[in-house]
């Protein structure tokens, strides 16, 4: 069985505890070193055949889960699987050759970072969407980014975008975005290193020219994390009802 598992964002306890009994068991551990912290590799059985993928292509990879494939091997990647990691190409090969697989959700660096940070991304009458997205470069995007911002009252979080900052001012600008629209970086989300960089699309390409690794962009009006509207599910009916013959009381004295 190949096992995909997410590592979390960089800190080593956000593993799951399913994706560490995985470790603890597995022949052949295949890992993405750049970005998958060294502890994470602490679980794994002295004599685990334990490889970095990083560097190796698609056919080096496919090579190693079809060569260790009667094992219990565990193919780690940082964050989620589901979000930037290529298991799409790898799930397909594995389909194609009839061996089994299984996935291991971890948590995203989105999340990661709204926990360092202790935000919210759906803020009552700000945003009740969130996009995670990435900002164009030598990868073409099907989505424009355009379209992205287009979406004003979304909660945008980007990635593999940090080199990419005066492209998202630019166009955010262009699109007639506040120059205070507030626009934070989060450089290593949860890692030991994680550095927290505060600002707005104007002023913060600044404050980290110096970031060439892992950062991880979030944009927009929510950042402010006020409401404009209560929730309903949360503010008692009298209370509100009360709240609102108040304010129709003000505004008829105004009158």
């Amino acid at each position: 069985m190949i096992y995909f598992i997410g590592a979390g964002p960089g800190d080593p306890d956000l593993v799951t505890v399913k994706a560490q009994k995985i470790l603890q068991i597995a022949d052949a551990v295949l890992f993405t070193g750049s970005l998958v912290p060294k502890e994470v590799l602490s679980w794994c059985k002295n004599d685990a055949i334990i490889e970095d993928s990083q560097g190796m292509k698609y056919p080096e990879i496919f090579d190693f889960l079809q060569k260790h494939q009667n094992k219990i091997v565990a193919r780690v990647h940082t964050g989620d699987p589901s979000i930037y990691s290529t298991i799409a190409k790898q799930i397909e090969y594995l389909k194609e050759q009839n061996i089994e697989y299984s996935v291991i959700p971890g948590i995203t660096a989105a999340f990661g970072a709204a926990a360092s940070l202790g935000i919210e991304y759906t803020i009552p009458g700000v945003s009740q969407t969130v996009i995670l997205s990435r900002v164009e470069g030598k990868t073409p995007n099907p989505e424009k980014l355009e379209n992205i911002l287009a979406c004003k009252n979304s909660s945008l979080a980007f990635y593999l975008s940090i080199l990419l900052l005066e492209k998202l001012k630019k166009t955010a600008l262009q699109m007639n975005y506040d120059a205070d629209t507030p626009c934070w970086v989060i450089e290593k989300a949860t890692w030991k290193e994680e550095k927290i960089y505060k600002g707005t699309i104007s002023d913060i390409q600044e404050q980290v020219k110096h970031i060439k690794g892992v950062a991880l962009i979030l944009f927009g009006d929510y950042l402010n994390q006020k409401e404009t509207q209560e929730s309903h599910l949360y503010v008692k009916p009298l209370v509100k009802e009360l709240k609102e013959a108040r304010k129709k009381k003000k505004e008829e004295e105004n009158a």
